[in-house]
């Protein structure tokens, strides 16, 4: 029997303090925008769900998609025959228990709102180029291609929701990235983007699709390597590729 472990997360929603972390502390639930959880809360009503519909609705917020991989981290951990898909996932966990975990803090209504909104955008445009180029990508699964691009930039999490993650964390950002994406148990496509992100050469083809993504995404000011790298004029950087 699976275990209904949604922990509730108490974030200041008020407040511009940095909500403080222990090392020994989970993160706090990354927020999901108020139409997905509207959505979800009327296929959850409905007589019959349609997965694909719903995982769909998952995967264009990355707060959603997060919320439900860090539910999946808990109940299978690294498990080698845990399930592949969003679909696979809301199937496995049951489509309550997917609700109730995206459900912990919808988009915070202060300061921060634009910087998510935008952050939100960047990453779900990320994630659909990069599926798109691994379609002449045989070896590649285009479902993680989209979540390595959906996921690229979750070291951002911390400074854009305003978490103090001192003393609970990496200090370097590519480091961070694969600390969280560890931590939460993220699928492995996911651990290995962020494993080989910072190398010159890599043995997986995730990096080379998420820079390719970014070649042809809109420009973007988020403050993502990528972003840095390509439009350094733009970030105040030099081009260090």
């Amino acid at each position: 029997m699976l275990q209904r472990n949604v922990s509730q997360t108490e974030v200041r929603r008020n407040s511009s303090e940095p909500l403080k972390l222990e090392l020994t502390q989970d993160l706090p639930g990354v927020p999901v925008l108020p139409e997905t959880l509207l959505r979800m809360e009327l296929m959850v009503q409905e007589p019959s769900i349609d997965l694909h519909e719903m995982a769909q609705t998952v995967l264009a917020d990355l707060g959603a998609t997060l919320q439900i991989l860090r539910l999946a981290g808990r109940e299978y951990g690294d498990a080698q025959n845990r399930p592949a898909r969003i679909e696979d996932f809301i199937s496995d966990l049951g489509s309550k228990a997917c609700l109730e975990a995206v459900s912990q803090q919808a988009v915070i209504r202060d300061s921060r709102q634009r910087a998510i909104a935008a952050f939100w955008a960047h990453s779900r445009e990320i994630a659909q180029y990069a599926k798109l180029a691994s379609e002449n990508m045989p070896e590649v699964n285009p479902d993680e291609a989209y979540l390595a691009g959906l996921l690229h930039a979750i070291d951002l999490l911390p400074a854009i929701l305003g978490w103090d993650c001192r003393g609970a964390g990496p200090t370097d950002a590519t480091l961070a990235g694969l600390w969280m994406a560890k931590k939460w148990s993220l699928p492995q496509c996911v651990v290995e983007f962020f494993f080989e992100a910072h190398l010159p050469d890599s043995e997986t083809p995730w990096p080379g699709i998420v820079r390719t993504a970014h070649e042809v995404a809109s420009r973007s000011l988020i403050n993502c390597r990528f972003e840095r790298h390509l439009r350094p004029h733009m970030h105040g950087t030099r081009n260090l590729a």
